[in-house]
């Protein structure tokens, strides 16, 4: 009669293989690969060069978009804490957890999350987006 393996065997992780396949290629690594492909084509095959560079000029195109949106990203976030920082003394109103419209003095600022939030009349935490009104 045949055994079957054991089903789960446990491996502990510093055993276990690492895995360094990723499913996406940055801009490195296609121009390695696209100049491991241009050194080993066959010279007899015709191919337009001109599609290696459009390629090579797409994936300019893409690292630039993708540098902007990093920078729109970095500014939006000044662009926050700014906003926070303004309310410092300021009298706002928000709306408490129970429904009810609060107001008091934005008395700090708190940084250490993505996204910054104030204090008001000794209650932290509050969303500076979520704010009814400021005077």
């Amino acid at each position: 009669m045949p055994t079957d393996p054991i089903p789960s065997l446990y491996v502990p992780p510093a055993y276990q293989p690492k895995s360094t396949a990723s499913s996406t290629l940055d801009k490195d690594g296609f121009l390695k690969m696209l100049t491991a492909q241009i050194k080993n084509q066959d010279p007899s095959s015709n191919q337009d060069p001109n599609q290696y560079f459009q390629t090579i000029s797409q994936m300019s195109v893409v690292e630039q978009l993708t540098n902007l949106a990093s920078q729109s990203a970095t500014e939006l976030q000044a662009t926050k804490v700014a906003s926070a920082e303004n309310l410092l003394g300021r009298t706002v109103t928000y709306v408490g957890k129970d429904g009810l419209p609060v107001t008091g003095a934005v008395e700090a600022v708190d940084l250490t999350e993505d996204d910054p939030t104030i204090t008001v009349a000794g209650t932290a935490g509050i969303d500076p987006t979520k704010l009814a009104g400021i005077r």
